[in-house]
């Protein structure tokens, strides 16, 4: 479904900036992602954790896939190596604390990005611009949403001050990320 929207977006150097922006960093988000599941896959032993991975990590794949094919180089951030070694980092530290972490991790990732998503979607509805652009977006959206969801309904972490530190790192981290992505 996403192959035939990519033919009908617009390219992206006739996006508006804050736009083609946004997408440098869904392209950098997207490519974390992916390299957060390989991270998991890489150390994880424990066959759910695995399975969870797998599967999600296959959605990562034709998210990136869809910007990879969309976007040009000059409209990915140049620091995609960072975002493959940060994803990669993140994965495999969930994995040492537990499977709980790992579920706990992927949840507090995919709330950010749904946020980020639905941020977007607002400004270009707001603006009634790009419908085609909103569309891949809430579809985007709809899928993390529910590896938000799967994560969550897997983890049983009691609401600690561990749980709240780690909250803020992986919060703070993406919002960092964002930030440098979007403008390198």
């Amino acid at each position: 479904m996403l192959e035939s929207n990519l033919a009908a977006l617009p390219r992206p150097s006739s996006l508006p900036e804050w736009l083609r922006a946004e997408l440098r960093s869904d392209h950098a988000g997207e490519t974390g992602a992916v390299w957060l599941y390989i991270g998991i896959l890489r150390w994880s032993r424990n066959p759910e954790v695995i399975a969870f991975a797998t599967e999600h990590l296959e959605t990562e794949r034709r998210h990136l896939g869809h910007f990879e094919a969309w976007l040009s180089a000059k409209d990915k951030s140049m620091l995609t190596p960072l975002w493959r070694l940060a994803g990669f980092i993140l994965g495999s530290l969930a994995v040492f604390g537990g499977a709980h972490v790992v579920y706990l991790t992927i949840e507090v990732v995919e709330t950010f990005v749904i946020e980020h998503y639905r941020q977007q979607i607002e400004k270009l509805d707001q603006q009634r611009a790009h419908p085609e652009v909103a569309e891949t977006l809430r579809q985007f959206m709809q899928d993390e949403a529910e590896h938000c969801h799967d994560a969550a309904g897997r983890h049983a972490i009691p609401d600690a001050f561990s749980v709240q530190c780690w909250r803020s790192i992986v919060t703070i981290g993406s919002e960092m990320a964002v930030t440098v992505a979007k403008k390198l």
